[in-house]
């Protein structure tokens, strides 16, 4: 939940940069600077995504006879 408020807080950031008053060459290395903290913390989400992700089993085919090639003639066990 950390990482939302961080990411919130953020977009806040991103939003209100243009009205605060800084020097050009301040303003672009903020919003560089935001937009990789922006694409850090997301990364963060879809990391923590994948670990969480449920992972569907694989049923097999438990009534298949097994067949063994012994000789060029195939035995059931």
């Amino acid at each position: 939940m950390r990482k939302a408020y961080i990411l919130l807080v953020m977009g806040v950031w991103v939003a209100i940069l243009p009205y605060l008053g800084f020097p050009y060459s301040w303003n672009d290395f903020l919003e560089t600077l935001s937009g990789l903290g922006i694409i850090y913390i997301s990364y963060l989400f879809y990391r923590e995504l994948k670990t969480k992700e449920i992972k569907v089993e694989k049923t097999f085919d438990n009534f298949r006879e097994n067949k063994f090639e012994v000789g060029g003639e195939i035995k059931q066990q």
